[in-house]
This record gives C-alpha cells, structure tokens and sequence, in this order.
C-alpha cells in the first residue's frame, strides 16, 4: 500500500501540498515509472533523487522501478540519475542519453535492467503524446539509425525485448511509430511555489519539459513531485509567471540549497536564468590549437541570418569563434533545451546560455527542429565511414547514447560534423600558418567498416538531399552520392601521410584538394565576415 504524506493539509482549494521529501517520495511504488526533467544538472531535481536513494538505502524499497528521461542528467559521478544505480533499483530505462550515467550504462551493457536509447527530441514530445493519451508519437526521426525497427529499435541489450518502436507507411512514406506508455511519477523542480503547488521557474536556466512531464503524469494517474527553493503566500504567484499549474502537481518539496544548484556546474549564474545580460568582449578567446582551427575551418559554413544549433564538446568552440569575429549579430545560436539567441554554454552547464533572446519549453524547440526549422547544426564526430554514416552512441562496452543528436542530424539543413582526424595522444605544432603532426593519435576515427552504431545515415542524409560536411584539424570531406569526397586539406599536411595512410577506407579524390584558408592557421582574427 502507498504510503500518503501526513503534514500536507486537505483543505479544498487551499489544499497545502507542502510536504518533506521523505514523506514525498513515500509515494513511490515498486516497479512504479518514473520521469525525471532535467539537461546535464540544469532542472534536475536533486533533492528528490537523494530522498528517493536514501529511501531504497535504508527500506530496500522501492524497487524494479523504471525511468523515463529526455536529455542526459548526471555528472558522470554521483549526482542525478547516479543516484538510481543501486542494484535491484532500476528494472527498466528508456532514455535519451546515458553518458552521464556510467553505473546504470554498465547494468545496461551487463544485461542486468532492459535499456532503450531512444532520440532525446522524441521521448521529450512524447510526454505531450502521453498527456493527450495518443498511442504512438509517429515521427520519422530515427529512421535509417540504430533506432529503426530494422536495426534494433533502439533496444540496448538481449534482455529487452519489447518492442517501443514500429515502421509504418503513410502517403507512401515511411515513418516511426514510438509506442507511448503511462508514468507514474514525476520528479522535476522550479523555483517558487505556493502552497497549493504552483510553480514559477524564475531563477531556472531552463524550462525543459516540466510541463508536459507533469500533464502525462496527472493524465496517467500518477503523482507530481516538485522541488523548489522557496514558497510564496496564496494568490501571490502572478498567473503570467506559473509554469506549472497546482492542477497538475500533488506534492511541494523544499529542497536543501546544496541539492538545488542552478546547474551541476554553478549554483547560481544570473546570467543563465535572464536576470541580467553580462558583455561578450568578456568571455576568452581559445587558444591556438586542434579545436580552436576546427571550430575556425567550421565558422566558415556561416551565413548572414542562419539559424544554428551547436552540440556539445568540439561545437562549442564555434561560438568562440563567432565572438572572436564579432559576428555573433549576424547569426542565431540555439540549443536543444530551448535556447532562441545568446551563447551556449560548456561543460556541467551545458544547455544554459547567455545574454538569450528568447527560451522556449524542449518539446517545442524539437518541433521546430524537426521540421527543418534549423539552418545548419555543427555536432560532435566520434566515428565516421565510408557511407556518411556516423556513430557517437555507442563503442564496444561503452554506451554513450544520441541525445539530440539523431533529430538535429537528420533534419538541419546543412548538418557539419566536426572532430579530430585520430583520437588518443594526437600532439600538433602549428607555427608559421602550417600545420605538422607531431604525434599520431591511437584511434583510427575514419574507418573501413559500417560504424559499429549508425547514430547518422549517410544514406538517409543523401536521400533526402541533405549537405554534410566532415571537418577535421587537417583536412575536410562533403558526403556526395559517390561517397565521402575529399575537398580541402590544411598547410603542411602530407596527403599520403597524414590523411590516406590513416583512414580505414579511400576517400573519392575527383581532385587534387584545396589548401584549407590560410588564415585559419594563424594567431591573428581571421577577418571572417557573413554575407
């Protein structure tokens, strides 16, 4: 039997919802579906996730319970979903990302829970299918990747064995149909609430998915769990601020300051939350380097008025860049979670950004994204192929998982993959405007095989008519129908070398390359204009 809270008074429309977080998440059951909001640290709801571990530490309880989550949540540590790693725990995952979260990720790949990877723009409007009680959420995002029915269906291991994913055929065209399924729980955070549980996110970098999260719990049946970092009086929350109507949740938490950081990597940053605009000539130049000519060869697919999506790691360097160049006003970053404008940040904070023009709920960020809305989108480039594909979800043992990558891949415009050519104690000198290898890295990245997880479909991609570029510190590829072409390669590279002797396939060489822009190579700003 659920055990019910007992401070919370019921009392009609006045109803307090304020509550411990012990006697909140007493209402989780065994085996009971949990959907937990958050992006990195930012939204996530710490203070639940350590009352619900301390719960299962002590009673064993509750146990086999599944998870639902769109964007990864962890540190790659102890905090987030970390905290749902014990065994007997977790029976079940279907989410977007699980590099974050390497103890589930080895119970995963251990056979030990049943595991789904599925695209992170998909599961996140799926809460809103959830809500409306739609059976499927049909999308043709996935197709031609790991996650269509033919290639796995984003089933993780030989344990799970239902299948979340179906193709069907619609005016002739084909599409995915993800199977949609009630939620129990919710476990998501804000930042005032008033007694009867609504909720403002004022000081909230991100607004996520709360929303939908807690109209499919509610439709589902389920409990609303909240945490925030204050509580306001009655009738006092203006109505234009509330996030999350007290309709929709069924207990308030406040959490303890240490387990309610504005993001896993700062406690709080004005600037990510809008409270104020902070000058760009402050942020740092990168310097001289592998990345820093990467993201300066990627600038160079810019263009006056696009609309741009930066992934994390190696992306990220091409808003240093743009800012180095000041040419940031002639362009729009965005960023998955809902970022319209400003600058992404890095590292635990990723998914936050700066000086924002406008922030949008995820689910409507991935439908605009979806729907082409997107100019160009630099991402990350763990392992390409002969074919276009790319892989950056998952490596022998190790699960990594897409998060956005499949919706942003498959549907920008122009989609440019950038990386190292080798991974693994690659040194470079760059001096004079050239460049020379010093030391190869370990790991061949280009290589003769399919890639081992298709996370992008070259094939898809061409299909569909798609531009895709290939950017590396030394030399440049465009996907063409005859295969991935050769273009550019930088000052001082061997092209035998340092580009053939270390891929795994051919490139097609239609022609001798270009020389990458000199100008790339060199300390000074580039002098890169948009047009």
């Amino acid at each position: 039997m659920t055990a019910q809270p007992t401070s919370a008074e019921n009392n009609g429309p006045r109803q307090n919802k304020v509550v411990s977080a012990a006697e909140a998440v007493a209402v989780v059951e065994n085996g009971s579906m949990i959907a937990t909001g958050g992006f990195v640290g930012t939204g996530f709801a710490e203070h639940l996730a350590v009352a619900l571990e301390k719960r299962f530490l002590e009673t064993g309880e509750p146990r086999n319970i599944g998870l639902v989550y769109a964007a990864g949540q962890g540190d790659g540590k102890s905090r987030g979903l970390n905290h749902f790693i014990h065994p007997g725990m977790v029976g079940k995952v279907v989410g977007g990302h699980w590099g974050l979260v390497p103890g589930l990720q080895k119970q995963a790949m251990e056979n030990k829970i049943s595991a789904y990877n599925l695209p992170q723009g998909i599961i996140s409007t799926m809460f809103r299918d959830i809500a409306a009680k739609k059976p499927r959420t049909i999308s043709a995002v996935g197709l031609g990747t790991y996650v269509d029915p033919r290639n796995g269906g984003g089933k993780i291991n030989g344990v799970t064995t239902e299948e979340l994913v179906e193709l069907m055929v619609i005016d002739g065209e084909e599409y995915l149909a993800y199977k949609t399924f009630p939620i129990d729980i919710a476990l998501i955070r804000g930042t005032t609430a008033d007694p009867t549980g609504n909720i403002t996110m004022e000081k909230e970098a991100l607004t996520l998915e709360v929303l939908a999260i807690a109209m499919a719990v509610r439709n589902s049946g389920g409990k609303v769990l909240v945490q925030v970092e204050r509580i306001a009086d009655y009738g006092t929350l203006p109505a234009r601020d509330v996030k999350i109507p007290g309709i929709f949740v069924d207990y308030v938490v406040v959490a303890d300051s240490e387990n309610h950081w504005q993001t896993f990597g700062e406690q709080y940053n004005p600037s990510y939350s809008c409270e104020i605009k902070i000058p760009v000539e402050s942020i740092p130049p990168m310097e001289m380097g592998a990345r820093k000519i990467i993201a300066r060869r990627a600038a160079f697919e810019l263009r006056a008025g696009d609309i741009v999506n930066l992934g994390i790691g190696m992306p990220e360097g091409v808003s240093n860049v743009v800012i180095e160049e000041n040419v940031l006003d002639r362009i729009v970053l965005t960023a998955e979670p809902g970022v319209i404008g400003g600058i992404p940040v890095g590292g635990l904070s990723f998914g936050a950004a700066i000086n924002t023009d406008a922030l949008i709920d995820q689910p409507y960020q991935f439908d605009y994204y979806d729907g082409g809305g997107l100019d160009i989108t630099f991402l990350g480039m763990a392992q390409a192929d002969r074919f276009g594909n790319v892989n950056v979800s998952k490596f022998g043992p190790k699960l990594a998982g897409a998060g956005g990558f499949i919706n942003i891949s498959q549907n920008a415009k122009t989609v440019v993959f950038v990386g190292t050519f080798t991974a693994g104690g690659l040194e470079l000198l760059v001096e004079d405007g050239t460049m020379k290898v010093i030391n190869e890295g370990k790991s061949t990245k280009f290589v003769d095989d399919q890639v081992e997880h298709v996370t992008f479909s070259g094939k898809y991609s061409i299909k569909r008519g798609q531009t895709a570029i290939y950017i590396t510190e030394r030399c440049v590829f465009r996907l063409t129908e005859e295969g991935m072409v050769l273009t550019e390669i930088a000052p001082g590279i061997d092209l035998q070398k340092d580009v053939l002797d270390q891929m795994g396939f051919a490139p097609v060489l239609k022609e001798p390359p270009k020389i990458m822009n000199p100008a790339i190579f060199n300390p000074e700003k580039m002098g890169r204009e948009l047009s």
